[in-house]
């Protein structure tokens, strides 16, 4: 069982072991495909339990144990007791299908301003056309709304601290993205300071994803209990990330990977994170509302199918997209018979 730690990174001695008390986390980054973003995977009205179990199920068909799932801090304000009773619910779901969670706080990534309420309907052919960073542009800057936010961080890790079904915290997805670059500093500090207040039994992370982003990278990295990262690259770059990283001498997992056209695949990605015990997480599990087929910078504004799907694995109807995928992916997850 891993000890509750407060106020301080967790030792690599204490990360490595819990690393090898878990299984290979293996999975996708995951929402609902009647879902355009986190409010709308969130929100009382628009929360479709139906819609998850049965997705979830699909997962865990092949082999998946592990999703990465994205809250919202509006969902929160709007709502904080109906959020953590629908999160509750999320894990039921998810661990009936055995499968554990990592959930994400902020992100940096996609459109601007969120709103809740209702939400927009997705724009033909556009990648995460509806999807919204959290809190915000400017929002995240301005410290005046750092005292919700930090209520709100340890609101649900209090809530959740000792869950067995949540496999780890990610505080913060790409931070600096969407041109906001070293603006989101002020935030990744504080957002570690809050975490380590509460006393969980969870590792927090908040996942490396742009080289070029020397400091941020550096506050990261030195403030995670257990690396993460992410790339979308082929596997020769991909395993150089691996042999950077790995000189931390922390546990690796790779959040965000699979991305058909850059030639991040199942068939030689997932394989190579097995090989070097490297959590594998890639993007999108059922193709949907998010239109994530579609790549993120090539739209096809009549919505017609790509040539070549960009992420997901599955059509809304459980219809597979490649089956060659599913079995090369199968061939690593489950047990052989």
């Amino acid at each position: 069982m891993t000890k509750a730690q407060t106020g301080q990174r967790w030792t690599a001695e204490k990360a490595n072991a819990w690393y090898k008390a878990n299984p290979w986390a293996v999975g996708a980054n995951f929402i609902p495909s009647t879902a355009i973003n986190q409010l709308e995977m969130w929100q009382k009205e628009t929360f479709d339990p139906a819609t998850i179990d049965k997705e979830l199920g699909w997962a865990e068909g092949i082999g998946f144990n592990t999703m990465r799932v994205f809250l919202h801090s509006l969902a929160w304000k709007q709502d904080a007791a109906g959020l953590k009773k629908r999160m509750n619910e999320y894990l039921s779901i998810a661990d009936k299908h055995h499968i554990k969670t990592i959930f994400v706080f902020f992100d940096d990534c996609w459109n601007k301003v969120p709103a809740a309420g209702l939400q927009p309907t997705p724009k033909p052919g556009i990648h995460n056309s509806g999807w919204v960073q959290d809190p915000g542009d400017p929002m995240s800057k301005d410290a005046a709304n750092f005292p919700m936010l930090e209520k709100y961080v340890k609101d649900i890790l209090t809530s959740f601290a000792t869950d067995k079904r949540i496999l780890f915290w990610d505080l913060y997805n790409e931070p600096g993205n969407s041109g906001k670059r070293f603006n989101s500093i002020p935030l990744v500090k504080n957002v570690f300071t809050w975490a380590r207040k509460v006393t969980t039994t969870q590792p927090v992370s908040i996942g490396v994803w742009a080289w070029d982003l020397d400091s941020l990278n550096t506050i990261q990295i030195q403030n995670s209990d257990i690396i993460t990262y992410h790339d979308y690259e082929d596997p020769a770059w991909h395993q150089r990330v691996i042999d950077m990283l790995k000189m931390t001498g922390r546990p690796l997992i790779c959040t965000e990977y699979m991305a058909r056209s850059r030639n991040s695949r199942f068939g030689n990605i997932l394989p190579l994170l097995k090989k070097e015990n490297v959590g594998a997480i890639n993007w999108g599990l059922v193709a949907g509302k998010s239109n994530t087929i579609y790549a993120w910078d090539t739209p096809l504004p009549d919505g017609s199918e790509p040539k070549e799907w960009f992420h997901d694995i599955f059509r809304a109807d459980g219809a597979i997209y490649k089956k060659e995928e599913t079995d090369s992916i199968k061939a690593l997850t489950l047990p052989k018979r």
